[in-house]
C-alpha cells in the first residue's frame, strides 16, 4: 500500500489562475471579461498556453508573461509573479482552495498517512509568508520547494529531495500534478502517479486516494 501523497501546489491544491477571472478581475478593478486566456480550458485560444505545452517556454515563462500583462492592465510594472498572485488572490487564501483538495487531504492525514508538498514556485508564486495564513499546509510533513532548491520538476533531483525528506522509497509514494511532464518525470523516478485534470478534480482526488483504499467524502 501506498504511504504518502505527494502534491503538486498550483492546480492540484488551489484552484488555476485561469478558473478564477472573475476573482482576479473584482480583485484588482477590471472590467467582467477582461481576462481571455485559458490555458487548459481552452488551448485552441492560448498560443502561449501552447507553447509551453511544446516545451518551447517553461511553466515561468509562461507566468512572467501574464504577469506583466495583468500589470500593464491596472497601470502597473510587474515583474514577480508573487505580486499576480497576491493581488488577485492573496488576501483570502482559503477561498481558492479545492473543496476536493481538502477533503483528500484531510483523509490521508486522519488514516495516518505522510503528506508532502513538491512544488516549482509554491514561494515565488504565493510568497514567504502564504504558509502562514493556509492553516492546511501544517497538515504537510514536508514542502519541498524550488522556489529555493532551484531544482524544478522534472528534474529526478527534485523528486529524490522529497523521497530523502519522508524517508521513503519512491515506490510508496503517489504523486499527483496537473502537468504532464511532471508525471512522467515523477513515474520515471519510481512513483505512483496521478495526472491531476483540472477540468476534473473530483475524479483524479478518487484515483488518487485508491491508492490509499480510501474513498472520498460526500
Amino acid at each position: 500500500m501506498a504511504q504518502a501523497l505527494v502534491l503538486d501546489f498550483g492546480g492540484v491544491v488551489t484552484r488555476t489562475l485561469f478558473e478564477t477571472h472573475a476573482l482576479t478581475e473584482q480583485a484588482l478593478g477590471l472590467i467582467e471579461g477582461t481576462l481571455q486566456w485559458r490555458g487548459p480550458f481552452d488551448p485552441d485560444s492560448d498560443p502561449l498556453w501552447r507553447a509551453m505545452q511544446a516545451d518551447e517556454i517553461s511553466e515561468r515563462d509562461y507566468w512572467r508573461t501574464r504577469t506583466r500583462e495583468v500589470g500593464r492592465l491596472v497601470g502597473e510594472d510587474w515583474r514577480a509573479m508573487e505580486t499576480f498572485v497576491q493581488r488577485a488572490r492573496g488576501a483570502e487564501p482559503e477561498k481558492v482552495v479545492r473543496p476536493e483538495a481538502d477533503s483528500a487531504i484531510r483523509a490521508v492525514h486522519a488514516a495516518g498517512f505522510r503528506l508532502a508538498i513538491l512544488s516549482n514556485e509554491l514561494d515565488l508564486f504565493y510568497g514567504a509568508d502564504f504558509r502562514r495564513r493556509l492553516p492546511l499546509l501544517s497538515l504537510f510533513d514536508t514542502i519541498t520547494d524550488a522556489t529555493y532548491t532551484g531544482i524544478l520538476k522534472p528534474d529526478p533531483r527534485a523528486y529524490a529531495f522529497v523521497t530523502a525528506a519522508l524517508g521513503l522509497p519512491a515506490s510508496a509514494c503517489v504523486f499527483v500534478d496537473d502537468q504532464q511532464r511532471n508525471v512522467d518525470g515523477g513515474r520515471a523516478a519510481g512513483m505512483r502517479t496521478v495526472h491531476f485534470d483540472v477540468a476534473q478534480p473530483a475524479l483524479s482526488y478518487a484515483e488518487a486516494l485508491g491508492h490509499f483504499d480510501l474513498v472520498p467524502a460526500v
